[in-house]
């Protein structure tokens, strides 16, 4: 038995009345088919629906087939995004490698554009999640009077509030805040990984020079010298020498 969605609450009354601020860099660019006027527009319209939901879209992971479709005019973004939501991708890279609170908080912050009211709204959409699966979800979320009015049939969804103004930056993109990989599998895969794909800074030819003062710069030197070896028998060094006969002085009197 489906249940219904529960009762949440938000945990602001920022959230209840529309933002009023001045523009700015961090004001989020809609990406919407109905202003598309060429091919490139287009095409800029699909990558941000792939963005979106896949955080980056590989070769592979690419479907010609509604792409094409949308191009077209035959379905509409918000069939594009429901489609990229229930693809064979979404469901073995994030929904099989993630717990259903992670996949409800990932689609709500994808689908609608903002974060989840608390731990209230996450368990709301998981008992959903759990009961009717991905495909519930996503239903629900597209057709919820909150994404139309946000986003309609043609726009593609983005990160709405992004500037806030009580604080010197906005706030953290989804990206960075909801990994696509739960700590539990990044340690499995071997996540994260430091890869440097800039150029290699190397020492300058004069830091490599020795200043002097380095007994490893004398040793060839000292390997010229000839071995001071006893003579006639006398013990090896300078033991039996009357030092104090070579000591120049100045005698008394003269």
């Amino acid at each position: 038995m489906a249940l219904p969605l529960l009762n949440y609450a938000p945990i602001t009354q920022n959230s209840r009345v529309s933002p009023f601020r001045v523009g700015s860099d961090e004001d989020p660019r809609a990406a919407s088919m109905d202003k598309a006027m060429d091919r490139e527009d287009q095409n800029f319209v699909t990558e941000s629906a792939y963005r979106q939901i896949f955080f980056h879209a590989f070769k592979v992971d690419r479907d010609r087939t509604l792409e094409s479709q949308l191009r077209d005019g035959q379905i509409t973004v918000r069939d594009f995004i429901r489609s990229l939501c229930l693809s064979d991708t979404f469901t073995r890279s994030f929904y099989n490698l993630n717990s259903n609170y992670k996949v409800a908080r990932h689609l709500v912050e994808k689908l609608l554009g903002r974060t989840t009211h608390g731990k209230s709204e996450e368990i709301a959409w998981s008992a959903v999640l759990m009961t009717r699966g991905v495909k519930g979800m996503v239903d629900d979320i597209l057709n919820s009077e909150e994404y139309l009015t946000a986003f309609g049939y043609d726009t593609v969804p983005y990160h709405r509030n992004r500037v806030v103004g009580s604080r010197v930056v906005g706030e953290t993109p989804f990206n960075i805040t909801s990994p696509r990989y739960d700590a539990y599998y990044r340690g499995i895969l071997g996540f994260p990984q430091i890869v440097y794909t800039g150029t290699a800074r190397s020492f300058p030819e004069r830091a490599q020079q020795r200043r002097g003062g380095y007994p490893e710069d004398y040793l060839s030197w000292v390997r010229t010298l000839p071995a001071l070896r006893g003579v006639g028998g006398a013990p090896a060094g300078n033991t039996s020498m009357d030092y104090l006969s070579k000591v120049p002085y100045r005698s008394i009197g003269r």
